[in-house]
């Protein structure tokens, strides 16, 4: 499995919503754009896909941008990757909607739904806000780092 520049740029994207959006504000793409160093043209098209699936709500005009709708403890890395890279399935015969004449025979098939299990389990288990502060961290471990220096 392969997340595409789209699928991590998401996930950037919402990170960046996640740890600077103060109550009630928004944040401009340009903003996102320079602190993530992602083309602003690239996040607006990626944008467009999370306001279409209701990940983020859009507040138009010159002091306008975007905020995350929900709480970040309501979003899962799953979630997020899913909906800008579809299925996450190792291979198509392990998707719910595919039907495989040899899977009751394919011994192969246990391996690969073994994987799809394992990547869910990962993806599905961490959510946006323990992303956030994972970030937060690493922040500060290299403001301290510096300060040492």
């Amino acid at each position: 499995m392969k997340i595409s520049t789209k699928g991590r740029y998401a996930l950037r994207l919402m990170l960046d919503l996640a740890i600077n959006e103060k109550e009630g504000e928004v944040i401009r793409i340009k903003d996102i754009a320079a602190r993530q160093q992602i083309s602003d043209k690239y996040l607006e098209q990626i944008i467009s896909v999370l306001n279409r699936a209701g990940y983020v709500r859009s507040v138009r005009g010159p002091q306008g941008g975007y905020a995350l709708k929900r709480r970040p403890e309501e979003y899962t890395v799953g979630m997020i990757l899913r909906l800008t890279e579809g299925s996450l399935a190792p291979v198509p015969c392990v998707e719910e909607e595919f039907f495989c004449e040899r899977g009751k025979q394919c011994a192969a098939q246990e391996v690969w739904k073994k994987i799809d299990d394992a990547v869910s389990g990962v993806l599905d288990g961490i959510t946006l806000a323990e992303l956030a502060e994972l970030q937060r961290e690493k922040q500060r471990g290299r403001t301290e780092e510096h300060d040492a220096v």
